[in-house]
């Protein structure tokens, strides 16, 4: 029993010490930063002197005395509002369009796949140059319509639609998963519904989009979770929020707040209020899903 329990002991130790990088990683960069915010947020904390305790100033300032709070979570919410469920139809119509059986399919599955995996560092200056008012190869498309393009990221309306154009230069992602759904879906069910008569819309509204809720499910949940998120385009197109603030979203406001003005412990709690938004959201539309969600099995 001793030489057993010492091979078992052996084994474990093997096993724990090939993962310990990755061990190691997680406690000191993911779960001690983690547990650590937690704390500031409850303190005054600017890096350079010691973290002082204030309790629930912070939280209380940021939903009573703070503007910027709720501006920029309205323009966080509207964006999340209409970029989510605009990016989830297109993705879905991509994918339908794109599960048709013609020659060279796959080549147009991988070019409308390729825009999300460029890096949004890349995809924001790329949409910069796109979006210029005078040399834009956009601006330059609308002249020869004779229309003439707004001057997209200096003005309060269109720096915001700028930004939801440049959400759906991404949706390839998505829609390979639409694709792997509409793959999934078994090929008895469009034989029974042609025998009994049904025309293609009956087939789309009663078999495909039934049969395709779980993945939008998926993609919903991701959607808001990065929706919520969004800061590198942002940042990059419009660094200051642009005009009147309409591109100043949750997390610009919280970047500022902690690295342009180092109020570490302030950004802890918006950080925080940002995580519990996030956690109510998501919890919303897993409470739907059993009225919309449909499960095959």
């Amino acid at each position: 029993m001793r030489k057993r329990g010492n091979s078992q002991f052996k084994q474990y130790l093997t096993g724990y010490l090939f993962i310990s990088p990755w061990l190691i990683g997680f406690l000191a960069f993911t779960l001690y930063p983690f547990l650590k915010s937690i704390y500031l947020s409850f303190t005054r904390y600017n890096i350079v002197s010691d973290a002082k305790w204030v309790g629930l100033a912070n939280y209380k300032m940021l939903l009573t005395e703070d503007s910027l709070f709720y501006k920029s979570a309205w323009v966080t919410i509207k964006y999340a509002c209409i970029s989510v469920p605009i990016a989830i139809l297109v993705g879905i119509g991509l994918a339908l369009l794109l599960n048709i059986n013609v020659k060279g399919i796959a080549v147009f599955r991988t070019i409308f796949y390729l825009p999300s995996i460029v890096p949004s560092v890349a995809t924001s200056v790329l949409f910069i140059w796109l979006l210029n008012p005078n040399i834009g190869v956009i601006n330059k498309l609308l002249a020869l319509l004779h229309i003439r393009g707004p001057s997209w990221l200096n003005t309060a309306p269109w720096a915001f639609n700028s930004l939801l154009l440049m959400a759906l230069w991404g949706v390839g992602g998505s829609m390979v998963i639409y694709l792997a759904g509409l793959k999934d879906i078994p090929v008895h069910l469009y034989e029974a519904a042609t025998i009994d008569g049904a025309n293609p819309v009956r087939k789309m509204w009663h078999i495909t989009l039934p049969m395709m809720t779980p993945v939008i499910f998926f993609n919903l949940v991701m959607g808001i979770i990065g929706a919520f998120q969004t800061f590198s385009q942002a940042y990059i197109m419009t660094p200051n929020g642009g005009p009147e603030d309409s591109t100043y979203f949750y997390s610009l406001y919280l970047y500022n707040r902690a690295w342009k003005y180092l109020d570490m412990g302030y950004a802890s709690a918006m950080a925080w209020m940002l995580f519990l938004v996030v956690v109510v959201m998501t919890a919303l539309v897993f409470r739907t899903q059993k009225r919309w969600v449909h499960y095959g099995g």
